[in-house]
């Protein structure tokens, strides 16, 4: 009994530390918005010359532009405030004003914003821009608002793929019994799992010292990630399954959309949909750069039976499309896909 006990106390405390950290969090950005009244707090766990927070900057220098000076963006990139997890609830309770997330902890939240992060869903790139450029984006960003969130607009966060330090995946039988981080989202530890893998969720920033320790086997996720989080000094397999292709999201606290005025918010909207076709070009040319410098590196990088792991992964869209809008929002992408888009 002494040990349940033991156990009880220790999940308090860790949830005690918490909220203790979320509140010490939102209470240095209320004092630095207090000190900088017309800049818009704004979180990325990304380094700061990583093309998702360059586009957020980009959005910056567009929406002073646009309000005469009246307003700005202050960027804390490097997750200085804490993985996105904790970001985006601070976000929501209006400690922070901006964020770029992830799909992976709204997933939780929000049922739609699952559709776009179907394994397997989109084609291409350019069927995953022009699905939520559109109609199909624009009702999954709204359906954020209920959520205490402002859906702006989507980037990009590339094709994943899986990387380990074992040795190559070919097929869905060589990833039986290895260990692989995942971001903290129950559709992707099913993905894994659908394939014979062990799901550990871990915060991105954790992922290098995981995989150097052994803790973790592998991972999974885009060339830039995989390079600009040194994983690939430690992870010398890259394996193309390519098996993500879900955008991520650029989201403003309802709190803080309210209080500006509905000029101010039009200018929201406008820079954030300025922003993306400049993040757009960073991140193509950022996929190579990445992509070169890691071939350099002498990392072994092989493709897969693409359609093996598309088969395994059945059960997953089964479990996740629960709704009868979730199910006509991916009819409406798989016929854009069909269609050449």
């Amino acid at each position: 009994m002494k040990r349940d006990d033991d156990t009880f106390m220790s999940e308090k405390q860790l949830q005690l530390g918490r909220r203790l950290f979320l509140a010490g969090g939102a209470a240095m950005l209320a004092s630095c918005k207090m000190q900088l009244s017309n800049l818009l707090t704004s979180a990325d766990t990304h380094v700061s010359d990583y093309p998702t927070v360059q586009a957020v900057a980009r959005f910056g220098e567009l929406l002073k532009a646009k309000t005469g000076g009246k307003l700005g963006v202050k960027l804390y990139p490097g997750g200085q405030l804490g993985n996105e997890r904790d970001t985006l609830e601070i976000t929501t309770f209006g400690g922070l004003d901006l964020n770029r997330v992830n799909l992976a902890p709204l997933n939780s939240i929000e049922p739609l914003t699952i559709v776009a992060a179907l394994p397997f869903l989109f084609r291409s790139t350019q069927h995953m821009r022009s699905a939520m450029d559109g109609p199909i984006g624009d009702e999954i960003l709204a359906s954020l608002e209920k959520h205490g969130l402002i859906g702006l607009c989507f980037y990009d966060s590339g094709a994943r793929s899986f990387y380990n330090i074992r040795g190559p995946i070919k097929t869905p039988e060589d990833m039986k019994g290895l260990k692989l981080r995942v971001p903290s989202s129950d559709l992707y530890v099913a993905m894994i799992k659908s394939l014979g893998a062990d799901a550990t969720p871990m915060p991105l920033d954790e992922v290098y010292q995981a995989l150097a320790q052994g803790v973790i086997d592998g991972a999974e996720n885009n060339w830039p990630s995989f390079e600009s989080g040194r994983h690939y000094e430690v992870a010398r397999y890259f394996s193309l399954t390519n098996h993500l292709l879900a955008p991520e999201v650029f989201v403003m606290s309802k709190i803080s959309w309210d209080k500006l005025s509905s000029a101010e918010q039009v200018a929201v909207r406008s820079a954030a949909r300025e922003s993306v076709p400049y993040m757009r070009g960073l991140w193509d040319a950022q996929v190579e750069k990445s992509r070169k410098a890691v071939l350099a590196s002498g990392v072994a990088v092989n493709e897969v039976d693409t359609e093996a792991f598309t088969r395994a992964m059945t059960g997953v869209w089964d479990s996740f499309i629960t709704t009868s809008r979730q199910r006509e929002l991916v009819d409406q992408i798989l016929a854009m896909g069909k269609a050449g888009s």
